[in-house]
């Protein structure tokens, strides 16, 4: 077990791996579930030209409320739950790298970094195809004139000899496939390693940088999960004010389909200034909130409940 200030950080060897996988499925899938509507949303906005369909975040959330319901909030969400295969992997190459690290340095900052870039890597190639399908059903409904592929209504779907649960993801597979083969499910893999890496890399040291700095300035009797449960928005909030650029030049290469990074920077850059940089970023920071909560305080509370039987007793918190 080893120190950062005030606030103690289990480590890999310090886990009951049974508990802890068999836990962590279910932290992510409801981490997911909670923060789906801001990612749609977020996802709508970096695409849209200018303001032609939404002013922004709240006039998204009410629009789509009301044109698609509740439903159009989840428009892929089944899809995207194969993401868990991903988040495991990535907690997994987080812990693993951060003792593989902690070999040749003590700083918690060095691990934390290096641990965060590798883990968004593996997760990031496993989960680009699942947003490049689950993104194109996130557009359907109001924003799929902004996309290259139209699913095909379910009135349509139901005559098929398909199951409707899967049909439209179905379809739009089928579409990516024919229109840009296997290449088209890593479309924007390099924006996505340009934004996630730095993003990862970054919300784990200002995570732990924010968790002492509250824990030096707290009373002593202040919860320990209740600071890391602070840290983590604050973290969220600076990592992705810094990266959303490159989310913004993610989002439009996966969904329209181009082809060059640069290209679409630029073009982005010429026709909507710097304001354009920042679409979706109150979306994206909305969605992050939450979801660092949740993962800190989940991930935490995780990481305890799998703490090894018999360290169990050792551990004051």
């Amino acid at each position: 077990m080893q120190q950062k200030g005030a606030i103690q950080i289990i480590e890999w060897e310090d886990l009951d791996k049974r508990k802890f996988y068999s836990l962590g499925v279910f932290m992510t899938l409801t981490t997911r579930a909670t923060v789906y509507p801001a990612s749609l949303i977020r996802t709508r906005l970096q695409v849209q030209k200018g303001k032609a369909l939404y002013s922004g975040t709240l006039d998204a959330f009410c629009k789509i409320l009301r044109a698609e319901g509740v439903q159009g909030l989840y428009r892929g969400f089944m899809v995207n739950t194969f993401t868990l295969v991903s988040g495991q992997a990535y907690i997994t190459t987080y812990e693993l790298v951060r003792k593989y690290v902690s070999q040749y340095s003590p700083s918690n900052t060095v691990k934390s970094v290096v641990a965060g870039g590798a883990a968004s890597l593996v997760a990031q190639t496993i989960t680009v195809p699942i947003d490049i399908v689950s993104q194109q059903l996130m557009m359907q409904g109001q924003g799929e004139h902004l996309t290259r592929f139209k699913a095909k209504p379910k009135m349509m779907l139901a005559t098929s000899k398909r199951r409707l649960t899967f049909g439209q993801t179905r379809d739009i597979t089928v579409q990516i496939f024919a229109a840009d083969g296997f290449r088209g499910f890593y479309r924007g893999y390099v924006a996505s390693l340009l934004t996630y890496i730095p993003n990862s890399a970054l919300w784990w040291p200002f995570y732990h940088f924010y968790a002492e700095q509250l824990s030096l300035m707290a009373p002593t009797e202040c919860p320990h999960l209740i600071l890391q449960a602070l840290a983590g928005p604050m973290a969220a909030a600076t990592a992705s004010t810094i990266t959303n650029p490159m989310d913004v030049v993610r989002a439009r290469v996966q969904v329209e389909g181009r082809s060059s990074v640069i290209e679409t920077f630029k073009q982005l850059l010429a026709e909507e200034g710097l304001w354009g940089m920042t679409k979706g970023l109150s979306a994206r920071i909305i969605s992050s909130l939450p979801t660092s909560v949740l993962i800190v305080v989940g991930y935490e509370t995780l990481k305890r409940l799998s703490l090894r039987a018999d360290l169990i007793e050792t551990r004051h918190w």
